[in-house]
């Protein structure tokens, strides 16, 4: 597209600034106050109209004409990690760090609004979302949904960066790319007492032994193999001494699955394993269930909507990607409405590529350019409504 061509031969300078910029004052979920406000000027300095989210952080902007809408989607939250990179933009704020990229997914999306601003009669409307607290379970999803931005879209699209894959390419895969995610929470309560009595209390952490090795067992054989589902614990805490049975344990995992029809009947399948392995040991306990997001299907014709935009920037920019067993609240937009995420490749081919969420994490800038190529040329290069 000459016009994406133009303006980034124009402004690829101003983009890296963005990006820089937001990179430097990271914000962490729902408190993306700043981060809104440079949305926010930026859109209004193009000639657009965004408006804030009700809750105070992320925009809504809609531009083009009326009738079907193509719904692009930025997220904007920071994550509480301390940045250990060296940059001469580094963050600034003290423990909290963009180390999931969502500095690159807003300032690709800035750009995006000012390009469809600029190219004069859009072949359909468009709603660009800068959304907020996608790193907190269940997600700002649900708000921006709650606040009607999923209303008279007819696609919804998205691009998350991807540091296993190589700059200049665009992992595509179509129906599941993300799984479920949900968090176990699990409190067990005891009289307590000495260790050479267990007969005469309740073994707390006898009895925590049997649920952490107990569900995930139970679960592999209840639940198909083929649905990708995978229950791992990430916390343990009780007791001090050697000789005292404790009075009180925690446990804490996850639940995840790449199948959508699994997701809505693991909630009920945990409480019934959890309170079978627990009844013979007499050790009351509570359990917290967080329902976290659905895996994130990516539609037939969505994605073959982006495989197009992605292919019209060269030749070998397509590329396959695997499904993760990471959460994403993108899903709730497809909940409602048909559409598709793609992985944006940032990796600069050197070394070993570092994963999301570590404090090391940085991206090479050349993506920034690909993912406004993919997002503009969705909307320019769709057939006219």
């Amino acid at each position: 597209m000459r016009h994406v061509e133009d303006w980034l031969a124009r402004h690829g300078d101003e983009l890296i600034g963005w990006r820089r910029d937001l990179h430097a004052h990271p914000e962490l979920s729902r408190q993306e106050f700043r981060t809104t406000d440079f949305v926010l000027a930026e859109l209004a300095a193009a000639g657009l109209s965004p408006q804030r989210l009700p809750l105070g952080t992320g925009v809504v902007c809609d531009l083009g004409p009326a009738g079907p809408v193509i719904a692009l989607r930025a997220d904007m939250d920071a994550l509480p990690i301390a940045e250990r990179t060296g940059l001469p933009f580094a963050s600034t704020v003290d423990g909290v760090s963009h180390s999931c990229g969502h500095d690159a997914h807003t300032s690709i999306l800035i750009a995006v609004a000012k390009i469809l601003a600029s190219a004069g009669d859009l072949p359909v409307g468009v709603r660009l979302v800068f959304q907020p607290a996608e790193e907190v379970m269940p997600g700002g999803a649900r708000d921006a949904v709650e606040a009607g931005v999923t209303q008279g879209v007819s696609r919804f699209f998205a691009l998350h960066c991807d540091p296993k894959l190589e700059v200049g390419k665009v992992g595509l895969r179509q129906g599941a790319i993300t799984s479920a995610a949900d968090h176990v929470d699990l409190l067990l309560h005891s009289p307590g007492g000495h260790t050479s009595r267990p007969h005469l209390t309740a073994d707390l952490i006898h009895a925590m032994g049997t649920v952490i090795t107990g569900l995930p067992a139970v679960l592999s054989r209840r639940i198909d193999p083929r649905t990708g589902t995978v229950m791992v614990w990430g916390a343990a805490h009780a007791g001090n001494a050697a000789n005292a049975i404790p009075q009180e344990g925690r446990l804490k995992g996850t639940v995840r699955t790449g199948d959508h029809a699994t997701w809505a009947l693991l909630e009920p399948l945990v409480r019934e394993v959890i309170g079978g392995l627990l009844a013979p040991l007499a050790v009351p306990y509570e359990l917290n269930y967080h329902r976290g997001v659905p895996p994130v299907v990516n539609d037939i014709e969505a994605t073959a909507m982006l495989r197009r935009s992605v292919a019209a920037i060269s030749d070998d920019a397509v590329a396959d990607t695997p499904q993760s067993g990471g959460g994403e609240d993108f899903s709730w937009y497809l909940e409602h409405v048909p559409g598709a995420m793609g992985r944006l490749g940032v990796w600069s081919g050197v070394g070993s590529p570092v994963d999301l969420h570590q404090p090391n994490f940085d991206l090479d800038e050349r993506a920034l350019a690909i993912g406004v190529r993919t997002l503009a040329g969705l909307v320019l290069g769709a057939p006219a409504a």
